[in-house]
C-alpha cells in the first residue's frame, strides 16, 4: 500500500508540475529546495563540508549550502516538468559547447563513455546528446518502489535516454559493455563511490576512492572516455560543457593504467565543480573523514 501511494503521489506530482509554465516551475523548485534545507540534518550539514572543500575556508558554508539545496530543488522539479512535449522547448533552452568531441565519440564506431558529475540537469544533457546523434544507455539506482523506478525508466525512455538498474542480479555491465561493442553511447556519474572500493584518488587536496567504471570501461574496450559537465543557465534552460576525449596512460599494467586514468579524471571533475560549485548536487559523505564525521 505504501508503495503504492508513493507512486500515485508521484505521479499526481509530475502531472501538476506539468501543467505549469517553465518559469514558475524553476523559481518554486529552487525555493521548494532552498526551504527543505532547514530540515536536512546530516545532508546540510554534508553539504556545508563539500563546499569548503571546494571554495575553501572562508566561504559562507551556511550560505553556499542552501543555494546547493536550492538547485537540488530546481533539479527535480524540472525532472517532474519535463514531459515529451516538452522535447523540442528544452533543446531550444539549452548550449553545448565542446559539441565536436560528441560527434568525435559518436562517430568513432568504438563507443562513447560520457563521464558526468552530480551537476545541474543531467536528464536533459541526455536529451540533447541523443540529438546530437548520441543517445545514452545510463546506469539507475534501484529503489525500493518498484513501481516508481518502472514509471522513470518509462519517462527517460520517451526522452531519448536508455536505462539499466544496478539491482541485484542484474547484469549492469555486460550491458554496458554490449552498448559500446555496438558503437554507442553510454553515461556514468562519476564523483560519487558508493560503496567506498573504487579507486584511489586525491580530489580537492584530500584522498578519497572513485568509481572504477569508467576508466576501466575505456582501458578494455577502447572507447572514448569524454568528461562532460551540465550546468543550469542563471534563467531558464541549461548549458553543457563537453571536454576533449581522455587517452589511456601508456603504463605497464591494466591496475596502473586504470588508476592513472582515474586520477586524471578527477582532476577534470574538480574543474567542472569549481566552476559552479554550489550546482554540485552532492549531499552525502564521499571522503573517509566525512564518514568518521557522520558515524553515531
Amino acid at each position: 500500500m505504501k508503495a503504492a501511494l508513493g507512486y500515485y503521489l508521484s505521479r499526481a506530482l509530475s502531472g501538476l508540475f506539468g501543467l505549469l509554465p517553465e518559469s514558475v516551475i524553476r523559481r518554486a523548485g529552487y525555493r521548494l529546495g532552498w526551504f527543505a534545507s532547514f530540515f536536512a540534518g546530516d545532508r546540510f550539514a554534508m553539504a556545508r563540508r563539500h563546499q569548503r572543500r571546494v571554495q575553501g575556508p572562508d566561504v559562507d558554508d551556511r550560505k553556499a549550502a542552501r543555494r546547493v539545496f536550492g538547485y537540488y530543488g530546481r533539479y527535480w522539479a524540472e525532472v517532474l516538468w519535463l514531459h515529451p512535449r516538452r522535447r523540442d522547448l528544452v533543446l531550444r533552452q539549452s548550449t553545448i559547447e565542446g559539441v565536436e568531441h560528441l560527434h568525435a565519440g559518436a562517430g568513432s564506431g568504438r563507443g562513447m563513455i560520457l563521464a558526468l558529475p552530480h551537476m545541474g540537469n543531467w536528464e536533459s544533457a541526455g536529451l540533447r546528446s541523443a540529438a546530437e546523434g548520441a543517445r545514452v544507455l545510463a546506469v539507475a539506482e534501484a529503489l525500493p518502489n518498484h513501481r516508481i523506478v518502472d514509471w522513470f525508466t518509462q519517462m527517460r525512455n520517451m526522452m531519448d535516454i536508455d536505462i539499466v538498474i544496478a539491482r541485484k542480479g542484474a547484469r549492469v555491465t555486460g550491458d554496458l559493455l554490449a552498448r559500446l561493442q555496438d558503437g554507442g553511447t553510454i553515461a556514468l556519474l562519476c564523483d560519487r563511490d558508493l560503496k567506498g572500493r573504487g579507486i584511489p584518488v586525491t580530489l580537492f587536496g584530500e584522498e578519497t576512492t572513485m568509481p572504477a567504471g569508467p576508466a576501466a570501461l575505456a582501458e578494455r574496450t577502447g572507447a572514448h572516455l569524454v568528461p562532460a559537465g551540465c550546468y543550469f543557465r542563471p534563467g531558464a534552460g541549461n548549458r553543457f560543457v563537453v571536454h576533449p576525449r581522455m587517452e589511456v596512460p601508456d603504463l605497464p599494467t591494466q591496475e596502473e593504467r586504470v588508476a592513472a586514468l582515474t586520477q586524471d579524471l578527477a582532476a577534470v571533475i574538480e574543474g567542472f565543480i569549481r566552476e559552479a560549485p554550489e550546482q554540485w548536487h552532492l549531499l552525502v559523505p564521499n571522503w573517509p573523514s566525512d564518514r568518521e564525521t557522520s558515524a553515531p
